[in-house]
């Protein structure tokens, strides 16, 4: 009964990103790691065999297993603020092979909202663990992640795709040496020490020779351990406001649910450069009713690398090549394992027939050695298993008519319902 119901669940890839939605709308349909734990509890209530959920600064999706997409759509919009009216307008709903192609172009940066950023990859291998913990991965979509990595860490050695340091995180550092002289020493305050926060104060202390960079964090410690790797400034999260007023740069990567930064932080009246690198928005846009301050949200950002990745279009063919010959491997074990019930029945029945003719000519043969016959009856066997296996792999368009003619002439039915 689970293998029949397994049947009528399809593989979807649905969800939202940069590409039609805008930061504010992907903010709304963005999930915290509170959020996704509960669409897991509730899917697997549900009877969804298999699903895994990313949610990032640029995309919010579900891959998963379902008798409709709807079933997914359901579970992103009743556990986001998004609304399935809104979905339909912006979203997309993938399909089987349509799902594959997309979660490749997706983990190998081709999808990425700057080319070749592989920072997607590990957010990927984390939300596919994730679901692994709640035993939410079965093993089409274990082994279709497993053919992505190995996919994305090919274009990354094989290709210059991901040449170059470029992620919201560098983005914002290039913004910053774009719009201030590399000699002039500006006040930078770093606002959320999480993988962004990190990553951007990492650029920034390679990138610029600004060494007045100050860490503010929720959690004090946090902020503290970075600061010792790089020898820089802690206050606490009480001092933000008079921080605040000492900064020429602010870059805000809280990664919160809602803002926080607004207009009545800022007591300040000389220029405030705000960079704003969270989904959904951390940084209230009441901030620009305030003349002397500058706000730069991320989706403004990734556009700054443009230049640094113009040469990156190149490596996509290379890098399509790379993905095409691993998808085309991840197809031939789909197309084994669809019709491996039907070999196995192949042989169980032509291993019945064997062990009949045997007992039946055990007695009316004179010096009959059995170890002989079973060993030359079992390698016809598999060679003709194996001829109706590889009939099986070439039949590209007609796999389920030869599967139910086998079915059919050898009476496999029986054996494999």
């Amino acid at each position: 009964m689970a293998a029949a119901a397994a049947r009528h669940h399809t593989f979807y890839a649905i969800g939202i990103s940069y590409r039609k939605a805008d930061a504010e709308t992907r903010g709304a349909f963005s999930l915290s790691a509170d959020a996704i734990e509960n669409v897991l509890t509730q899917a697997k209530a549900e009877g969804i065999p298999s699903l895994a959920v990313i949610s990032t600064c640029n995309r919010t999706e579900l891959y998963g297993f379902a008798q409709h997409p709807f079933q997914l759509i359901k579970l992103l919009c009743e556990h986001s603020h998004g609304t399935v009216e809104e979905f339909e307008k912006i979203a997309y709903v993938h399909k089987n092979e349509k799902a594959n192609d997309h979660l490749f172009s997706v983990g190998t940066g081709l999808d990425s909202q700057i080319l070749g950023d592989f920072e997607i990859i590990g957010q990927l291998k984390l939300a596919f663990k994730r679901s692994k913990e709640h035993q939410l991965i079965n093993p089409y979509m274990e082994r279709l992640i497993n053919a992505v990595i190995q996919a994305s860490k090919r274009i990354k050695t094989e290709t210059d795709l991901s040449s170059g340091a470029t992620s919201v995180s560098f983005a914002s550092v290039q913004y910053i040496l774009e719009n201030f002289s590399k000699d002039s020493s500006q006040n930078i305050t770093l606002f959320g020490t999480g993988k962004i926060g990190r990553n951007t104060c990492e650029n920034l202390i390679k990138h610029t020779q600004n060494k007045e960079i100050t860490l503010i964090n929720r959690t004090k410690d946090k902020a503290e351990r970075i600061a010792g790797k790089f020898d820089l400034i802690v206050r606490d999260y009480a001092q933000l406001e008079e921080q605040i007023a000492q900064s020429d740069i602010l870059i805000v990567a809280t990664g919160a649910q809602n803002p926080t930064v607004s207009k009545d932080l800022i007591f300040t009246n000389k220029p405030l450069l705000i960079l704003d690198l969270s989904i959904p928005k951390n940084v209230n846009e009441n901030v620009k009713e305030l003349d002397h301050v500058t706000l730069v949200h991320l989706d403004e950002l990734s556009q700054v690398t443009n230049r640094t990745i113009e040469n990156r279009g190149h490596f996509i063919p290379q890098a399509q090549e790379i993905i095409n010959n691993i998808h085309a491997e991840f197809k031939q074990w789909q197309e084994s394992r669809r019709f491996a019930p039907t070999m196995n029945a192949l042989k169980t029945k032509l291993s019945a027939l064997k062990d009949s003719e045997i007992k039946g000519n055990r007695t009316k043969i004179t010096d009959f050695n059995q170890e002989q016959a079973d060993l030359i009856a079992d390698k016809i066997i598999q060679k003709i298993a194996g001829h109706f296996a590889n009939h099986l792999r070439d039949e590209e368009e007609s796999t389920e008519e030869a599967i139910d003619l086998l079915n059919k002439v050898f009476k496999l039915e029986q054996l494999s319902s």
